[in-house]
Order: C-alpha cells, then sequence, then structure tokens
C-alpha cells in the first residue's frame, strides 16, 4: 500500500510539473532519429528532446541539419519497458514551428 502511495505522488508531481510549463519555448540543436523517434540534440551534450511533429510538420526533411525549434514542452509518455532500451529524452517538443540554420550539424 505504501508503494501505491509513492506512486501516486510521484504521478501527481509529474503532472504538476507539466502543469508548469508556461507557453512556447524556443531550442536549437541538430536533428536525428532514435528507435524511429526523432530527437533534437542541443549543442550541450546530454540535452535532448524528442520531437513531436504537429500540423503538415514533416521531420524527416530535417533528419541532419541544424534547426531552430518552437514549441511546447512535455513529460515523455514512454513505458518503462520502452525507456531501458531508449536513448530518448523524457522530455517532448510538440513543434509549432521549424527551420532550418544549417544544413549540416556541426562537428562536435
Amino acid at each position: 500500500m505504501k508503494k501505491l502511495g509513492i506512486a501516486m505522488m510521484l504521478l501527481s508531481a509529474s503532472f504538476l510539473l507539466a502543469q508548469d510549463s508556461k507557453g512556447p519555448v524556443t531550442v536549437q540543436g541538430c536533428v536525428s532519429r532514435s528507435s524511429g523517434d526523432y530527437i533534437l540534440t542541443k549543442q550541450d551534450p546530454g540535452v535532448s528532446y524528442e520531437l513531436q511533429a504537429s500540423g503538415k510538420t514533416k521531420l524527416k526533411q530535417y533528419l541532419g541539419q541544424q534547426v531552430e525549434v518552437t514549441g511546447t514542452e512535455s513529460p515523455s509518455l514512454s513505458t518503462s519497458a520502452d525507456t531501458s532500451r531508449r536513448s530518448a529524452s523524457p522530455v517532448t517538443l510538440t513543434i509549432t514551428s521549424i527551420k532550418t540554420i544549417a544544413k549540416e550539424c556541426p562537428a562536435h
């Protein structure tokens, strides 16, 4: 019973964090794929977002490019089984706009 209480508390906290998002964010980085998902990796290693296209946006055309993305953040909805095999970020960025900064990502 104690475990259920802790799980509910964690679930509530993550819901509150998701509600804390105040409008769109803009980030720059490189688009790649991981386990079938599109990922935006910022120049700062270890900072990445799982990208979620909206409307008519086709992420495939941005693969390998450096882009600027504006969108809304939310926790990624991965199951624990998915998390163990995926390198995707726990944060999903639902895109409202995307533009190319450079046709190729800079070398690290």
